[in-house]
């Protein structure tokens, strides 16, 4: 877990503390704070496989119209964008909040070229999986030849 994600989530525990405590009287407040924070980062998983090898990235996208989705191949990076909407809260009070909505734009680093004309994507059950194939080997056999 990134330390900005730590410190975020530790602030909310904090908020959540002091609500038990107090009986949230900074509760108006700290829904205009929470509702400022732009979008959200998707959850991404990177890996490699295949006998014609590929990049695989997977990214947890439930909710989020695939449509409003776009990807991107730039050298040896994956960008990903979009939004889940926000939801109505139709004068709910909510006492928790995890699905975070919004913009999100993730850049993925892959360790290795790709052939970008040769991508693919498929969207099921709420995850997007791009397939890459790999520009050249990821590691390759070298015969040695015997000495005359």
């Amino acid at each position: 877990m990134s330390r900005e994600r730590n410190l975020l989530v530790n602030f909310e525990r904090m908020w959540r503390e002091m609500d038990e405590m107090l009986g949230d009287p900074f509760g108006e407040q700290r829904t205009r704070m929470v509702r400022q924070q732009p979008g959200f980062k998707p959850r991404v998983d990177v890996y490699y496989e295949g006998e014609e090898p590929k990049a695989v990235v997977e990214v947890e996208l439930a909710g989020v119209d695939i449509d409003t989705v776009s990807l991107e191949v730039s050298g040896r990076e994956l960008m990903i964008s979009g939004e889940r909407p926000l939801r109505e809260t139709g004068g709910r009070l909510y006492q928790q909040v995890e699905i975070e909505a919004g913009p999100f734009r993730r850049v993925v680093e892959l360790g290795t070229d790709v052939i970008a004309d040769r991508a693919h994507a498929s969207y099921d059950d709420g995850v997007l999986r791009v397939e890459l194939p790999l520009a050249g080997q990821i590691t390759r056999r070298v015969p040695i030849e015997p000495k005359d």
